[in-house]
């Protein structure tokens, strides 16, 4: 198997240019207040971050003082994050993160920017939280950063929904519900006029569905907000940050 089948979805040809694709993410209005509460979350503790990848949220959080150690199924983009300045100080554990076991406990861990949906089986997102759990010290919490479904912008027939329509590029999302299943797909025109395409599958989750996997694990609600700056969630949210917190004894 080669290095790309290793990585996954996110191999060499996608690690090389991620940052630059999602380059707003990268912003400061788009980390820092995701590294501000994540930060007051760990407190003097260690702090997990499932799916790590180039280390957009890593490397602020240890900037703040607060150890962070990775788990990363590719390889690829773990280079990525050893090769940028503090990388070096970022342990990360190449595997699964629904299975993958890094050494110590932790206070915090957390999963952002849409990454549970990586795991395309309720069963593996289901592992994800036991994993999570079996890391985490009494009292440690549990962040998942994830949107809302777009059901809604579904009539009866459809089950297409653009998310990107440029000159350049262009993006949809296609829903199962029947499954839970979807697939996000990226086409771009390149500056030699070639066209790339790329589908990337995904298994959508509902709030509920994740405190009853949360449950299993030994993990309670404490918080859900629609977004980083503890905004109220609400029926029009597009998103949500959640915490559940490991009850001790579990």
């Amino acid at each position: 198997m080669g290095d790309d089948e290793r990585d996954g979805y996110f191999g060499e040809r996608v690690a090389a240019t991620y940052d630059a694709s999602a380059a707003e993410m990268f912003e400061p209005g788009a980390v820092d207040p995701a590294v501000e509460l994540l930060a007051g979350l760990a407190g003097d503790g260690r702090a997990l971050e499932l799916g790590v990848g180039t280390g957009r949220i890593a490397l602020p959080l240890a900037a703040r003082g607060v150890p962070v150690h990775g788990i990363e199924l590719s390889r690829a983009m773990a280079a990525r994050l050893r090769d940028k300045p503090g990388g070096d100080a970022i342990g990360v554990t190449i595997g699964d993160f629904a299975t993958a076991r890094a050494d110590g406990t932790f206070s915090l861990a957390y999963l952002v920017f849409n990454t549970i949906m990586n795991l395309t089986t309720q069963d593996a997102q289901v592992a994800c939280f036991r994993n999570v759990a079996a890391h985490l010290a009494p009292g440690g919490r549990f962040v998942v950063e994830v949107t809302i479904p777009e059901l809604r912008k579904l009539p009866p027939g459809q089950h297409v929904v653009p998310f990107h329509v440029s000159a350049t590029r262009w993006g949809f999302d296609t829903y199962d519900v029947a499954t839970q299943t979807m697939s996000s797909h990226h086409l771009k025109l390149e500056e030699d006029g070639r066209a790339t395409y790329m589908p990337i599958p995904f298994r959508y989750v509902w709030p509920a569905e994740l405190d009853l996997m949360a449950r299993l694990a030994g993990m309670r609600l404490r918080d859900r907000w629609e977004g980083w700056a503890r905004e109220p969630f609400t029926n029009d949210s597009p998103r949500h940050v959640s915490v559940w917190e490991k009850v001790a004894g579990e």
